[in-house]
């Protein structure tokens, strides 16, 4: 190989992916991971679950074990960041003063919490999670807090907020929206999980914003823009998170919402590429750019720039993926539905086994199912088809879910195929609700 030396700034499940990939496919160069925490890559989807509750240690966390990274000779250099890129030398600047060439350069650089901008926003006792020293720091604050207030009705929001009260802890959870994950699942969807809450003991403030957080030293309460005031003496925030693109900026890379690559990963500068929560991918299938923030992203995306970064030019056209476990309700979703007009369910959500379908115009572009085993591999399938589907199929519990051709729209003949006049299936030869 003429690439010799392989850098990757981020030391995440993105960056471990990738160099594990890098050897797998082959390569036996230098290969270098710089990350500024001081442990090895990990996995951070049970920081707002199983490890926050205290179901698991550490050592659960790791990507990959130490023997993996000294037995593969990839240096995993932790506690030091990366400050600058310089791309016509070909070189990384790291905080300690050293310079570390590369032949191909990844950025899987993760993202940041949004911080809570309101008066008394920095007062001690308000969390943020994204690393374990956070989670570490939520637990031990709960284990003495009297009344909790999670602060954003998004997934790290919800989790957290469940995982408190599986603590035992007094909580109440305020989000803008009327329900919880109204942004990315909407109001039908969101309701399960306001009802899911509400069923487990969590307080809802729904409609609010915080406006203040009150207290002389800590914190002793949150006040609504609504006037009324929680009393709290611990209170995470989980309003979304921001990508860390500075160094990417700061080299001349495009940047946007996020950095932004073509659908090979590789960024505007030749031989820089990028993975994970602060890559902006153009998807081949959605046509559009899509940064996601999920666990199975950054593992899959990691892969696949390692690919890239060996001269193999393969789309990454992966539908995405994520799941999430809130009290007794465990559901995965795959697709991607920034807009749509229609949900549909398969099932009866109030039961909580239901999988929820998300169209527009007629066509699938996301699927989620909740306390359903083995779906979400047969909802990616439909979303990636990318073919219009028949709706009262899709809801059809008759029909398997991996049977694209009788969920789809086909011609005359392959509809008269389908057609069923039996009260099952309830769909007669006279009915017309293709779409």
């Amino acid at each position: 190989m003429t690439t010799r030396s392989f850098v990757i700034v981020g030391a995440g499940l993105a960056g471990a992916s990738a160099a594990a990939a890098l050897r797998k496919r082959g390569s036996d160069g230098r290969i270098v991971v710089i990350g500024a925490e001081s442990h090895l890559p990990y996995e951070r989807p049970s920081l707002s679950k199983d490890y926050l509750r205290g179901g698991s240690d550490r050592s659960a966390l790791l990507a990959r074990s130490d023997s993996f990274y000294r037995d593969n000779a990839i240096d995993v250099r932790t506690s030091v960041a990366a400050t600058d890129i310089v791309p016509r030398e070909r070189v990384v600047v790291l905080t300690d003063g050293s310079r570390v060439p590369y032949d191909r350069l990844l950025l899987s650089t993760g993202a940041a919490p949004r911080r809570l901008a309101v008066p008394g926003g920095d007062l001690p006792g308000i969390h943020y999670l994204r690393t374990i020293e956070d989670a570490d720091s939520i637990r031990a604050a709960a284990a003495t807090a009297g009344y909790a207030v999670v602060v954003g009705g998004g997934w790290i929001g919800a989790e957290v907020a469940a995982s408190l009260r599986q603590l035992g802890h007094r909580v109440t959870l305020v989000a803008p929206t009327s329900v919880p994950l109204e942004r990315v699942l909407g109001p039908e969807v969101g309701a399960v999980y306001r009802d899911l809450h509400v069923r487990h003991g969590v307080e809802l403030a729904m409609g609010r914003r915080i406006r203040a957080v009150g207290g002389r030293r800590r914190v002793e309460a949150v006040e609504l823009d609504d006037g009324s005031r929680l009393e709290a003496d611990l209170v995470v925030v989980g309003i979304g998170a921001v990508p860390r693109m500075q160094i990417a900026a700061r080299a001349g890379l495009a940047v946007g919402d996020g950095i932004e690559v073509d659908e090979t990963l590789e960024t505007s500068v030749p031989g820089i590429f990028a993975a994970g929560d602060a890559a902006s991918a153009w998807h081949p299938a959605f046509g559009r750019r899509i940064r996601v923030e999920h666990w199975d992203n950054a593992k899959r995306q990691g892969a696949a720039a390692a690919a890239g970064m060996l001269g193999e030019r393969e789309p990454y056209a992966r539908v995405p993926y994520f799941f999430s476990d809130q009290f007794d309700l465990s559901m995965e979703y795959a697709g991607h539905a920034p807009a749509w007009n229609r949900v549909v369910f398969r099932g009866h959500p109030a039961s909580g086994i239901f999988v929820a379908f998300w169209l527009n115009r007629g066509r699938l572009l996301a699927g989620m199912n909740a306390n359903v085993e083995g779906a979400s591999k047969a909802i990616s399938a439909l979303v990636a088809s990318r073919r219009p589907v028949a709706v009262d199929r899709l809801v059809d519990q008759c029909v398997p879910l991996d049977d694209i051709d009788a969920l789809t729209v086909q011609s005359a003949v392959a509809r008269r195929r389908w057609w069923k006049d039996d009260s099952k299936s309830r769909i007669v030869r006279d009915r017309t609700a293709w779409e």
